[in-house]
Formats: C-alpha cells, structure tokens, sequence
C-alpha cells in the first residue's frame, strides 16, 4: 500500500467536528453532520478521521495540483512501511497505541 508522500506541515484543519465542518463547503458540510449523525457510536472516530482528511485537502491551496497529480498517476508516493518506520525514528506514537 502507497500512500500520498507529502512534507508534513501543521494543519489547516482542526481536529475538531466544528473544525472539520467549518472547513467544508455547505454541500459537503451537510454530508459530513449527516454521515456523523447516523455513525454508530464506535465508528464516529473513522467518520471524523475520513471527513478530517476531506476538509484538509479542501483547505489546502495546492488542492488542485494534488488532485490532478492523483488522477494523472503522478502523485508521489512512499510505503505505509516507511511511513511507520519514520514515525518510530521521529519518536512518534504508533497508531494502536
């Protein structure tokens, strides 16, 4: 599994259901409330988590380049490997932990 290789930088986006929603336009921002409200209590963390990601990369100005670099095959990658390996090296909690 490869996933998108970026610069890690501070997020856009707040952790937050308010934080997510805010970023969201009116459309989406009503799929994510409606999504969340109809998640079982133990899947609300994957519901917030996916629409976290969503409202990122609406809030990131490269959104544009990254989506066409993904549609075009493009898109750097790295391993989920090397992701956890470089985790572990930075010191960083493993998920599950």
């Amino acid at each position: 599994m490869s996933i998108p290789a970026f610069q890690h930088q501070r997020s856009r986006v707040p952790r937050t259901a308010d934080g997510i929603a805010a970023a969201l336009s009116g459309a989406r921002r009503m799929a994510f409330y409606r999504e969340l409200g109809q998640a079982p209590i133990g899947q609300a963390e994957q519901v917030l988590t996916r629409w976290w990601c969503e409202a990122e990369l609406d809030a990131d100005p490269e959104q544009d380049r990254i989506i066409a670099a993904a549609r075009a095959g493009t898109l750097p990658t790295v391993s989920m490997a090397d992701v956890l390996r470089l985790r572990r090296e930075r010191g960083g909690a493993m998920p599950g932990e």
